[in-house]
């Protein structure tokens, strides 16, 4: 008899791929097929996601001029003393005609393989751009919109149209429309200025270290390339079982740079000033308006109660690192910030008793998706359908189209599945919406189109693609946010879908991952690609388990992450001489292992440009998704009616409803920094049980 796991591995080896059981379903069988390029003989080419314009790159140009036309009328009925319409349904149809051009060509520039058509789409991308800028400069709109917000519309108007009224207003302003003209100059400038500081330290974040080869230990030097005499640092090398390597890498990669560090002071000082012209007391209250939490003081407020109660757990952990790192040296040394992600990893590795890749066999990407399709259908009654594509309607041959169907309400939208890796693709997994969903004029629907974007192995002749777990965790998350877009039925397409605020848009994506991770759901689809066979019961059990070790350690660096992120963008006064200054203080107060002299970390911390003042939307969304999942869907994750509930209760609106009021609507109790922190804890805590059992080997 054969061990479980190496049955399977057996069974591997010597069935070939033609043996594939053909009772998958027609969804599983569609994206276990190798993708082939169509040779159309007798059809008209469609044009890029069915839009006529684009059977060429030069229909950029006719998209961007009709965008510019309608427009225009827009703006007339805008200010026009003779409008009918709702102010807000006016601004919503002017929000639409430039999103259906930019969204789309943001996407086409980045994802299609012919330049052709990537430059044509940047200029397009560069047009729509000009006309937002003239748009924010223009006065009697703004006075227009603004007259409604504070007195209320000629026509009658609900609770949602003044909140996405306010919500252009709210954009307007950030323009500083609002302000003398000498003031809003300086915005302009500040914007422009901010702009280029944030590229050029993304720039430098990236950047490899060199030096020379003698700085190095010889015992280490084959850790690393090189360049010649030189050796290139271009990471922390964090899985490296080497001490020493991983010591050197750190302190090397991280050590100060003069240039990142002026880079990342002016771009904090020049947000600052931005924030203060525009009438906000310091930048995160700036960025913090309209989001969940709604204030900097709330976010202080939860960091620092959720910071309390990690400590003792997370320490814990790095007790049980520390014993690890014994284990495996002749003599002993501290635990350092260099060790955790090896430990971490090594545990995992021990807890799955097996490589990532023998667990791969049963995720075949056409078992996943009919895992998403059954676990939609049982949520919300919804069919994921793949639906065959006109000539030119795709971007590169190898894409799915999957039609979202409910089961009484007919078709929902089309999610298109960019899934491969290609040449010059960005190497990222994410989701772009390229239609939003609204209520047309005509009482009809639109429709939204999402794509999601994976880089996931081609195919080979020899089998379909496999997914390792991180790869299903990765294709659940980008899903949930393409099923946020098909669900959130709102009326405006401004505020359709992810178009929430940013700490409540992962939400839907974070709750996914609770999914991927659950074994009742993972049972509907874990099975073997040749032979049909489920996941073996140990197997499955040891990859939930192995997905929360150091659950408390990781949660209170995030925590580290985004407090640091919150002071950087306070008050200036609270900094120290330097941002390294300033790093010191905060890992004090909000971590457990000791800053690394020499050493700038927030140097390499690109996500200081993408999400200033916001890197703890990640916390706040992972707080709100499991407190969801503890109160919905931990009892029975396949249940309809708390999908419905679900849905109607939370993802219909979209960002339609203040998410703050949304989310305590929704789970019948005020968000608060406390309710939040209990989430968290609740759920660390149901995960220490497993923690233990390997606490008793060291």
């Amino acid at each position: 008899m054969l061990s479980g796991v190496n049955r399977v591995v057996q069974l591997h080896k010597r069935q070939p791929y033609r043996k594939l059981v053909s009772t998958w379903s027609p969804l599983t069988t569609a994206f276990n097929t190798r993708p082939e390029k169509r040779i159309n003989f007798t059809k008209n080419e469609v044009g890029l996601f069915n839009i006529p314009e684009l059977t060429s790159f030069q229909g950029f140009y006719a998209l961007k001029e009709k965008a510019i036309f309608k427009t225009e009328d827009l703006i007339a009925e805008a200010i026009s003393a003779e409008r009918q319409r709702k102010m807000v349904t006016i601004f919503d149809e002017l929000s639409d005609t430039l999103c259906k051009v930019a969204d789309l060509s943001e996407f086409i520039r980045l994802a299609h393989p012919q330049a052709n058509y990537s430059n044509a789409a940047e200029g397009a991308c560069i047009s729509i751009s000009g006309i937002v800028e003239k748009l924010n400069t223009h006065k009697p709109l703004y006075k227009a919109l603004k007259r409604v917000v504070d007195e209320s519309d000629l026509v009658r108007t609900t609770d949602v149209d003044k909140h996405v009224a306010e919500l252009f207003l709210f954009d307007f302003e950030q323009c500083g429309i609002h302000l003398q003209e000498k003031d809003r100059k300086k915005v302009v400038y500040l914007n422009d200025t901010i702009l280029q500081l944030g590229q050029r330290f993304m720039a430098g974040a990236v950047h490899p270290r060199t030096i020379r080869k003698s700085v190095l230990p010889e015992a280490i030097r084959p850790f690393f390339s090189t360049d010649g005499d030189n050796i290139l640092v271009s990471g922390l090398y964090a899985d490296s079982s080497n001490n020493m390597a991983r010591e050197a890498a750190y302190r090397l990669f991280l050590y100060p740079d003069q240039e990142q560090e002026k880079l990342l002071a002016d771009l904090l000082m020049s947000r600052h000033e931005l924030a203060s012209v525009c009438g906000f007391q310091t930048y995160a209250h700036r960025a913090l308006k309209a989001s969940t939490v709604e204030t900097p003081e709330m976010v202080d407020e939860f960091l620092n109660t959720l910071n309390d109660e990690l400590r003792p757990r997370a320490e814990r952990d790095f007790s049980l690192m520390q014993r690890m790192k014994n284990a495996e040296s002749s003599f002993e040394t501290p635990l350092a910030t260099w060790d955790t992600p090896y430990f971490t990893s090594s545990l995992k590795k021990r807890c799955l008793q097996a490589s990532a890749s023998e667990f791969s066999p049963y995720f075949s990407l056409g078992a996943c998706m009919e895992g998403l399709n059954l676990l939609m259908n049982s949520l919300y009654g919804i069919s994921l359908e793949v639906t065959e594509m006109e000539p030119g309607e795709s971007w590169s041959h190898d894409i799915y189209k999957l039609a979202v169907k409910h089961e009484s309400e007919g078709l929902l939208g089309y999610i298109y599945c960019d899934l491969f890796e290609r040449q010059a693709k960005p190497n990222q997994d994410c989701h772009f919406t390229i239609q939003g969903g609204k209520v047309m004029p005509d009482g009809s629907y639109q429709n939204p189109i999402v794509v999601v974007m994976l880089n996931l192995p081609q195919p080979r002749w020899s089998g379909p693609t496999l997914l390792s777990p991180s790869m299903v965790d990765n294709l659940f998350h980008e899903m949930g946010h393409a099923m946020h877009s098909m669900l959130a039925r709102t009326e405006y397409q401004h505020v359709t879908g992810t178009r929430c605020s940013t700490d409540f848009a992962e939400v839907p994506s974070v709750l996914m991952e609770y999914f991927a991770s659950d074994p009742r759901v993972l049972r509907t689809f874990a099975k073997h690609f040749q032979t049909q066979e489920p996941m073996p019961e140990d197997m499955l059990q040891r990859l939930c388990a192995s997905k929360h070790l150091f659950s408390a350690s990781e949660t209170q660096l995030q925590v580290f992450y985004s407090a640091l992120d919150q002071v950087y963008h306070g008050n200036p006064a609270k900094h120290g001489e330097n941002t390294t200054e300033t790093l010191r203080t905060v890992q004090e107060q909000f971590y457990g292992l000791p800053y690394v002299e020499n050493t700038a970390w927030q140097l390499r911390f690109s996500h200081l440009v993408g999400y200033g003042a916001k890197y703890y939307s990640y916390l706040i969304s992972r707080a709100i998704a499991s407190w969801i999942w503890q109160t919905y869907f931990e009892n029975d994750p396949l249940s309809r009616s708390q999908g419905e509930k679900y849905r109607r209760g939370c993802l219909s609106y979209g960002g339609g409803v203040p998410s703050r009021l949304l989310v305590s609507n929704f789970l019948g109790r005020e968000v608060t920094p406390s309710n939040l922190t209990k989430s968290l804890v609740n759920e660390i805590d149901g995960y220490s049980e497993r923690l233990r059992e390997f606490e008793k080997h060291y």
